[in-house]
């Protein structure tokens, strides 16, 4: 795509982004991609192919503090929003939401997504604390409440993935057939591109 399309739309506040999604036409298709920033090839081709596939895309940047024990690496984790921004852009991505630990953590903030013990014991889960999914499985309910997507567009295996799939939300998401680095969220059936469509 071409950077001389007009660059994403960025919002650092839920209600700004509610206008923005209430204001889109009625039964438009909203493809999300979910990031933590400092984008590589893998978050640029989910975003990529939910241009093809949705009538509007929008990508959330988010390093989310849930997920970390106080002995991890939240501080020192890279970020480049600026840089992640032109590469959105690049990619086709009609609007950004880049909100603060405070928006989506603030005061009020006391419900998390408690999940079972078969989540903590996959792989990651295991390596990193209960802790680890309860704040993944937290962060992808609130970003899907709010954005409200049509279809969200994970890797292979990331645990927002299987959180967002364990939920039951109403937004599709891609089953992903392929476990290798960066690789793209596949179709359900059998690697065939369907367009997303809106519910």
């Amino acid at each position: 795509l071409s950077l001389s399309a007009p660059p994403p739309q960025v919002f650092e506040t839920v209600g700004a982004y509610r206008a923005f999604r209430g204001a889109l036409p009625h039964g438009a298709s909203v493809g999300l991609v979910p990031t933590m920033g400092y984008l590589h090839d893998g978050h640029l081709a989910l975003a990529r192919r939910a241009r093809r596939e949705c009538d509007v895309v929008v990508a959330t940047i988010f390093v989310n503090p849930t997920q970390f024990a106080a002995h991890e690496d939240l501080g020192t984790y890279p970020r480049d929003p600026e840089r992640d921004l032109e590469l959105l852009h690049g990619a086709g991505v009609d609007a950004v939401l880049l909100p603060t630990s405070d928006e989506i953590y603030g005061a009020g903030h006391t419900i998390a997504v408690e999940p079972g013990p078969d989540f903590s014991s996959l792989a990651e889960g295991a390596a990193r604390g209960a802790h680890f999914f309860r704040g993944v499985a937290t962060v992808v309910t609130k970003l899907f409440n709010i954005t409200q997507p049509t279809c969200a567009y994970f890797g292979c295996g990331p645990p927002a993935r299987t959180s967002a799939r364990s939920l039951s939300f109403l937004a599709d998401v891609p089953r992903s057939d392929v476990r290798r680095p960066f690789n793209v969220a596949r179709a359900r059936s059998a690697g065939r591109r369907t367009r997303c469509s809106a519910r």
